[in-house]
């Protein structure tokens, strides 16, 4: 007879099992009418989005400064005459790169580069300047965007050569283009009789189309031998040196003045030796149309400046400006005022070996006349300056 304690038939034992566990209290599943309409509601009112993570969109248009949609015609067309001559090297090497990528053509851009780097001697012998091109409309909306402008404080007679010393150098010199390679601000009918010629490096004359555009401007290559041909053709010649050059590019902050000038003998004695007289020019906010990176004399940045200078000639500052469509991240420069003070001449003795002496004596004068400049026009011209105008090497 089985015993009354055996083991119950597997089937019963695991209905008696289930059963147990349907009759231990847990968390009930079913939800009141109420209860439900209150969780919906509190679902409906949370955003989708997390308010911990900022939205990119409304980020990019806090910081950048965008263009309004109403601008007059007249500053859209300036605005676009900047940007094209400021990507014009980039334009010209596209153009010629494609042009090589139609082999019929090859015949004829050979000859174009033969003629350009061994036969062409425009570059150092006066250029091809056009007063047509000179005088354009593209020009007088390139000067009317910062606006560019100069100030005439003497004559000068056409009966001798010039040499015009153009302070500061800037981050590119926008305004000694303006003045000096266009007619957009009107020099010609200023000084009649002075034939301009603004220098820069010659190898800005082996790009091809680029060079031919300066050409038409009447700029040349700053050459030692460019120099002589052009004030040996004769009265009213004259050249517009950018003095400063690459190493004062570095020091170009708005706000400053920081000339590189104290070393810089050799326009004194190219000005000595052909009997030109030195016309000091000091152009207001050309250093204010950039803003550049803080590169202090004993940065690491500076140091790769100066080595990077010192291998290809010139250097590359890091800068920026506006854009296109907005006033404060890009490469085209800021709308900013630049007046160009045309200075009292000095004159010069003719001498083909001036000394050491005299080449000192005539800087003294000059220095001494740029700072008379400096000083008559800085709390008109530059008043939001941060500091003096400083003479650094």
């Amino acid at each position: 007879m089985m015993s009354m304690s055996a083991s119950l038939h597997p089937a019963t034992e695991e209905k008696q099992r289930q059963q147990a566990l349907s009759e231990r209290p847990g968390p009930t599943r079913s939800l009141s009418a109420s209860t439900l309409r209150d969780r919906l509601s509190k679902l409906a009112a949370t955003p989708l989005v997390n308010v911990h993570v900022p939205n990119p969109v409304a980020a990019l248009q806090s910081n950048v400064d965008f263009v309004p949609a109403q601008i007059p015609r007249k500053r859209r067309v300036q605005m676009l005459v900047v940007a094209i001559w400021s990507t014009m090297i980039v334009t010209t090497t596209s153009v010629w790169l494609i042009l090589c990528s139609f082999p019929p053509l090859w015949p004829l851009l050979a000859l174009y580069y033969m003629w350009s780097h061994f036969i062409d001697k425009a570059p150092t012998h006066g250029g091809r300047s056009s007063h047509l091109f000179r005088s354009s409309r593209f020009w007088r909306y390139f000067a009317d965007y910062y606006p560019a402008s100069f100030l005439k404080e003497a004559d000068l007679p056409a009966d001798r050569p010039y040499v015009f010393g153009y302070h500061p150098h800037g981050i590119i010199g926008m305004g000694a283009l303006a003045t000096f390679a266009t007619e957009a601000t009107g020099f010609s009918n200023a000084f009649p009789g002075i034939k301009p010629h603004l220098l820069t490096l010659a190898s800005n004359f082996t790009m091809p189309f680029y060079r031919d555009i300066l050409l038409a401007l009447g700029v040349c290559s700053v050459s030692k031998e460019s120099c002589s041909n052009i004030l040996k053709s004769g009265p009213g010649s004259s050249i517009t040196i950018v003095v400063g050059g690459a190493a004062e590019s570095l020091s170009a902050h708005p706000g400053t003045a920081d000339l590189t000038l104290r070393k810089r003998l050799g326009f004194i004695k190219v000005a000595i030796q052909h009997g030109a007289d030195l016309v000091p020019v000091f152009s207001f906010g050309e250093n204010d149309i950039y803003q550049q990176m803080p590169n202090e004399k004993g940065t690491t940045v500076y140091a790769l400046q100066r080595k990077f200078q010192s291998i290809f000639g010139f250097t590359l500052p890091l800068f920026h400006g506006r854009g296109l469509l907005n006033y404060n991240i890009g490469l085209m420069p800021y709308r900013r005022r630049i007046v160009a003070v045309i200075g009292r001449p000095i004159h010069v003795e003719q001498c083909d070996k001036p000394t050491l002496e005299e080449l000192t004596r005539v800087q003294k004068k000059y220095i001494e006349e740029l700072t008379r400049i400096w000083n008559a026009y800085k709390d008109t011209f530059a008043k939001a300056r941060l500091r003096e105008l400083m003479i650094i090497d």
